[in-house]
């Protein structure tokens, strides 16, 4: 499986199999331009929607004519078993920014989680919908979504083997969010890597590692 970072909180995964997944594809340019990452014109044959903005909701510029996977519970999409998770946008239970719904996907044997806009700590039970976890991606800027802080309490949370940020402040983002680095400060096992990385379920790393990717658009 590979795992490609775009930008924001969008990632192309693709199976061994070819089958592609774009998660949360933003609008090039929305928000006045503070999304300031390229257009997506990648392919895919599912995409995940965590929520209804404008960063995260752009299916219609996704080429390929994907099956859009919204909402919680679960669901067979083209072969990949997806499950969502209820969760909110912020800490008020929804009042600010409304819902959010976290993923978990199994792809050649690995099980990966797109928390989305997450905006808070998850509780028990939503630890216990989501279930152990290979790959977790996860929002990491703050001010909408959860910061360095609370995003390490939900990775304690969570034990995933491999961690990878997302939503963060980056030189072609306008939010006023945290950047990585505010993230991995003082972390071990922190390594950086390019755009696109390969996992092998084989080859998962023993002790939890965190992988910083370059933004590919």
């Amino acid at each position: 499986m590979k795992i490609k970072w775009l930008g924001h909180a969008s990632f192309l995964i693709t199976s061994d199999t070819g089958l592609k997944i774009i998660t949360d594809p933003y609008k090039s340019g929305s928000y006045g331009g503070a999304v300031g990452y390229k257009p997506i014109e990648e392919e895919a044959d599912i995409v995940t929607v965590s929520h209804e903005h404008e960063d995260h909701n752009y299916t219609q510029g996704i080429r390929g004519n994907p099956e859009v996977v919204k909402g919680s519970g679960e669901k067979m999409v083209k072969g990949v078993k997806i499950k969502g998770v209820p969760t909110k946008h912020d800490p008020s239970g929804g009042r600010e920014r409304g819902e959010n719904t976290v993923f978990t996907m199994e792809i050649d044997g690995i099980r990966i989680c797109h928390l989305g806009d997450l905006g808070h700590v998850i509780t028990e039970e939503q630890k216990n919908e989501i279930g152990e976890i290979d790959v977790l991606l996860i929002p990491v800027g703050g001010y909408y979504t959860i910061d360095a802080t609370q995003a390490w309490e939900v990775i304690e949370k969570l034990s995933p083997k491999i961690v990878i940020p997302m939503h963060f402040k980056t030189e072609v983002l306008g939010f006023p969010i945290a950047p990585v680095d505010d993230f991995i400060k003082g972390k071990e096992n922190v390594r950086q890597m390019d755009e696109e990385v390969e996992i092998k379920k084989e080859a998962l790393p023993q002790k939890q590692e965190v992988w910083v990717l370059k933004h590919a658009l």
